[in-house]
């Protein structure tokens, strides 16, 4: 049993990059490589010269759901008909040596394969052995070398990890529009500027009345301060609300 019924409703997000490892050891590596594919939008996997053959239950195993990617995996002889349909190849190399190639990073990869997709073309990455990684011979099937820019001094990712980084990056680049950051509101919106305005009108009304703002030289810039404090992230006007809450509590004074 392959466990092959079931599994996330996985499909190609086209214009989409071919994942190919080369001469894999395990088929636990397999799965766990096709769930960090899944992860990442890949879905096109390639299998060269598998060291126990495939297919290999325990992959379906440790794919943790993703069935369809293994279900739709191709096996080749070698790299080179593994690579015989595609425009492009990059493959993975953490010390090219004695290689002429230009050495591109995970970012800037994933940025020319979305850019190849762009013109219609397809792309490939090559993933070498988990002991040896990639040979040579391997390599001259390459257009370009892609190297991760990790801590020189240990720099020891195993097969599904040195996948999903790239799944992450092309997953980030195919949405550049994709804000770096953003706020949870959940039912609530950020505050406006007027609305903010009219809550540090509150605010100083009340720090007038109790005395907090009694040093007229002072005053300025402890009013400055408090609109700073507020104005360094978005507020929302649920959190707004809340404030004039408490500073209307605090005017009436305990009860």
């Amino acid at each position: 049993m392959t466990g092959r019924s079931g599994g996330a409703e996985l499909s190609p997000i086209e214009p989409s990059p071919v994942v190919i490892l080369v001469r894999p050891q395990m088929a636990e590596n397999i799965g766990a490589v096709a769930r960090a594919m899944g992860n990442g939008g890949l879905f096109h996997l390639r299998i060269v010269a598998p060291r126990d053959g495939w297919p290999l239950p325990r992959a379906w195993i440790t794919g943790s759901g993703a069935h369809r990617i293994l279900d739709n995996a191709q096996v080749f002889e070698s790299v080179s008909e593994a690579v015989a349909d595609l425009h492009r190849v990059f493959a993975t190399c953490p010390r090219p040596r004695h290689i002429i190639k230009p050495v591109l990073t995970a970012r800037g990869g994933a940025n020319e394969i979305v850019a190849i997709g762009a013109r219609g073309l397809k792309a490939g990455i090559l993933f070498g052995p988990e002991r040896t990684g990639l040979d040579n011979d391997d390599i001259a099937n390459a257009d370009s070398l892609i190297r991760y820019d990790l801590n020189p001094d240990f720099m020891s990712l195993n097969l599904a990890q040195a996948v999903m980084v790239m799944g992450y990056e092309w997953w980030l680049a195919r949405s550049p529009e994709q804000p770096p950051r953003e706020l949870q509101v959940n039912e609530t919106a950020p505050a406006t500027k007027g609305e903010l305005d009219n809550f540090m009108a509150h605010l100083v009304r009340a720090c007038d009345e109790s005395g907090f703002l009694r040093n007229e030289q002072k005053r300025p810039g402890m009013v400055r301060n408090l609109r700073h404090f507020f104005t360094r992230g978005e507020v929302t006007r649920q959190e707004l609300n809340t404030l004039h809450g408490i500073i209307s509590e605090l005017r009436r004074g305990p009860r």
